[in-house]
Order: C-alpha cells, then sequence, then structure tokens
C-alpha cells in the first residue's frame, strides 16, 4: 500500500513542433489563456485552465528534466467544458476545424461518469476530446 495519495493533476508537459502555433489553437479553439513565465533563466510558456496548466517545450529543446521519451503528437488529453458540447461541435464546424468520429458527438466514459465528447487533433497531431458530463 502506497504511503500517500495523489489529489490531482497540476499541469502536462506538450512537446511541441511549433509553439505559437500551440498557443494559437489551446486559446483560439479551447480558450485557454498564455502565460509567459522565466524558470532556470529560461523564458518558456504554458497554458492555463482551471486549476492546471499545459507546460510547452520546444521539441529538440527540451527542459530538463524531462520524459525518457518525448515526441510532438503523442498526447491523448480530455478536456471538460461547462459550455453544451452542441456548441463546441458547432464552433469548431464553423471555424473550419476538422472533428473526428465522423464529426459527431460520441458517448464515452470519464473519471467521474459519462461523457458526451468531440474530438479533433491539435497542431501536432495531439488527440483533443472536450466533453460534458451528462447528468
Amino acid at each position: 500500500m502506497a504511503a500517500f495519495a495523489v489529489k490531482s493533476i497540476d499541469h502536462v508537459v506538450l512537446t511541441c513542433h511549433d509553439i505559437p502555433a500551440t498557443i494559437a489553437f489551446y486559446t483560439q479553439r479551447l480558450g485557454m489563456r498564455h502565460e509567459v513565465f522565466t524558470s532556470k533563466g529560461v523564458e518558456r510558456h504554458a497554458l492555463l485552465f482551471g486549476n492546471q496548466k499545459l507546460n510547452l517545450h520546444q521539441s529538440g529543446k527540451e527542459f530538463e528534466p524531462k520524459a525518457g521519451t518525448v515526441q510532438p503528437g503523442s498526447e491523448d488529453l480530455c478536456f471538460v467544458t461547462e459550455h453544451p458540447i452542441e456548441e463546441v461541435q458547432k464552433s469548431w464546424k464553423d471555424n473550419g476545424l476538422e472533428i473526428l468520429e465522423g464529426g459527431e458527438i460520441v458517448d464515452r466514459t470519464g473519471a467521474v461518469g459519462k461523457l458526451k465528447s468531440v474530438y479533433c487533433r491539435d497542431p501536432d497531431g495531439n488527440l483533443i476530446e472536450v466533453s460534458n458530463y451528462v447528468s
């Protein structure tokens, strides 16, 4: 048995080919907030949402320490929104973003219950799921 239990995720790191394109996608398509900060004398970028953030690493210039194998496009992330999933779907369609799963809203299971979800890919090919919990 573990001596402790984790409570939540603080941040996830995305390794990116093009940080400005990644910032544009997540701020314009998902409503995240871009933050610039300095760590160990290096300017860094993060995308904030809720009580979490995505730290962005430039491919080939990752901040240390880093994961054993870093590769742009290897993430599969699910984000929860309070906005109706139909509005997300419509916004993405209206703005020319390809919606996976035939453009449809699909049923999934999340950490605390059933979800209605739509899927797309970010500029690096990461799988992005945006969901509503079903009551």
